[in-house]
């Protein structure tokens, strides 16, 4: 099974620090979802965890060996990410995007296997992307857009999978749809997969555990039952919202002042 972990990581940029000491075990096969508030570190964490950030102090480890033992073609082989924002300098088309998961395993004159294509295709139809393909990513929607950079992760066929933010730009169903779609991802393959997710209700609905960061720590790990407590919310989030559960799975609404 595949283990992705964190011991006691500080990370940063410049002379800011925004990860104090963070601690976090991930293992293959669960639906992970990342919460907090802007500016908690969440994305600096995903960053660290994919090893394009060196943490400062503490350590990263991938089933076992250091993440900086790896050199980054044997890297990309196993973490695939969806970044929060992707451009491109050219008029690139969605299945050009989707094949750009597949640079790790192309020779060196950037020539696909049949292998290679049929990832691509495989991954394109997960994300619901086939009728997007030959268009050119600058002419898809923002939700469209979230759904191609998906399906260039799934593309990859890492063992981790981390989203920063997969749901932003999607309508309801979509949301749904990719979050159970990577939910699917860990149990069949037993991939690590960790989504950022601003949506505390999706989080509660779909994950198996919910890992809450606030001012760069982690401040709780569980169950949604256990972590989506009126006092964390409260505390995390501040005043204003409503805990509610129906059966057993916790709701956050908002609450209006008057």
């Amino acid at each position: 099974m595949t283990t992705l972990r964190a011991d006691a990581v500080r990370a940063g940029y410049g002379a800011r620090e925004v990860l104090h000491g963070v601690d976090l075990a991930l293992r293959g096969g669960e639906r992970v979802a990342l919460v907090g508030p802007n500016g908690s570190g969440k994305t600096t964490l995903l960053r660290t965890l994919a090893g394009t950030l060196r943490p400062r102090s503490g350590k990263v480890e991938l089933d076992g060996r250091p993440l900086d033992a790896f050199d980054p073609r044997s890297r990309a082989r196993r973490i695939a990410v969806v970044p929060q924002m992707f451009a491109t300098p050219f008029a690139f088309t969605a299945r050009e995007v989707v094949a750009l998961g597949r640079t790790p395993y192309v020779d060196a004159f950037g020539r696909p296997s049949a292998a290679d294509r049929a990832a691509v295709e495989r991954a394109l139809a997960l994300t619901g992307c086939t009728e997007l393909a030959a268009r050119p990513l600058s002419q898809l929607s923002g939700g469209e857009r979230q759904r191609v950079l998906v399906a260039m992760a799934l593309a990859q066929e890492g063992s981790v999978l981390l989203l920063d933010e997969p749901t932003v730009h999607l309508d309801p169903h979509h949301q749904r749809s990719t979050v159970e779609l990577v939910g699917r991802l860990a149990r069949d393959s037993g991939a690590v997969v960790l989504a950022v997710l601003h949506d505390l209700n999706l989080a509660s609905a779909l994950a198996d555990r919910v890992v809450v960061m606030d001012a760069g720590r982690v401040v709780a790990d569980g169950r949604p039952a256990e972590v989506l407590t009126a006092a964390t919310v409260r505390a995390v989030f501040g005043e204003g919202l409503e805990v509610g559960a129906r059966d057993g799975v916790p709701f956050v609404l908002p609450v209006a002042s008057r």
